[in-house]
């Protein structure tokens, strides 16, 4: 194993999603419920062990890069990586090199996930204009071009939220396994939510992609990613050109080699 290792955690709302990177290759992930309330040890013991188990010595984890969208959990991050790991995080924030311009009315506003996919994807199709389409608890929509600024893009509620507003704000309506349904014309209460869910959201995608991809770069032509959990769902519907699952990892390590190591970094090693 290289000497340069990097563990890389996504933090979403309803998922922990995290990569151990070497050599700019992964070599292993993992994911994890999100709990806000989750303190610094359980984080750690929890890294520490998944690491372990898929064969990883901790202690040779040398950089850890973190994108968090879930607050109360940054403190208990960064003190896990200093603890269990003796590294000072990255944080994927404001005053971070990532060589993006962000051309929206208050940069700070962009999610350090959207601005992760971002960077991954200026740095995987360098010179290409892209659209990226992340399939989270929301689903975002972001357009970059191949002078790599960040453009703006649109948000939705997901998948699951919206299955889980049907199931939870109605008397009759259950619960249902989001799957890719054959027949919008359901038989049965189950297979109508089922075709609403996967047929709804493949025209609400079809339309947001079309117009962003009209008001972002006209009559050129772009590139389309998916990146999330749910983006195989539609992986053959024709949406899109490429689908990078791990797309916001990936970005998160490009950050890391752009930011030196802190004068901190070991200072908890010893």
């Amino acid at each position: 194993m290289s000497d340069e290792v990097n563990l890389c955690i996504d933090i979403g709302n309803s998922q922990m999603h995290g990569g151990v990177y070497s050599n700019g290759e992964m070599i292993t992930q993992f994911r994890k419920e999100t709990s806000p309330r989750t303190s610094r040890d359980e984080l750690g013991l929890f890294l520490v062990s998944v690491l372990k188990e898929m064969g990883i010595d901790p202690k040779s984890i040398t950089r850890i890069g973190m994108c968090c969208v879930v607050p109360d959990l940054v403190y208990s991050l960064k003190n896990a990586s200093r603890i269990y790991f003796g590294v000072e995080p990255l944080l994927l924030e404001a005053g971070v090199k990532t060589k993006l311009k962000i051309k929206t009315k208050n940069p700070l506003e962009v999610g350090a996930d959207r601005i992760a996919n971002a960077i991954a994807t200026s740095e995987l199709y360098p010179d290409r204009d892209a659209l990226i389409v992340d399939f989270g608890t929301a689903i975002t929509f972001d357009a970059v071009s191949a002078d790599k600024e960040y453009l703006g893009g649109s948000i939705c509620a997901g998948m699951g939220l919206s299955m889980e507003a049907l199931g939870s704000k109605t008397a009759k309506l259950p619960f249902v396994e989001i799957t890719n349904s054959k027949r919008a014309l359901g038989k049965s209460t189950i297979e109508c939510i089922q075709g609403g869910l996967y047929f709804g959201y493949l025209g609400l995608i079809k339309e947001l992609v079309g117009r962003i991809r009209d008001e972002a770069f006209g009559d050129k032509n772009c590139l389309v990613i998916a990146t999330g959990g749910m983006s195989q769902l539609y992986r053959n519907s024709g949406l899109f050109d490429v689908i990078v699952p791990d797309l916001v990892l990936q970005g998160i390590n490009v950050v890391l080699a752009m930011n030196p190591i802190s004068n901190q970094a070991k200072e908890y090693a010893d």
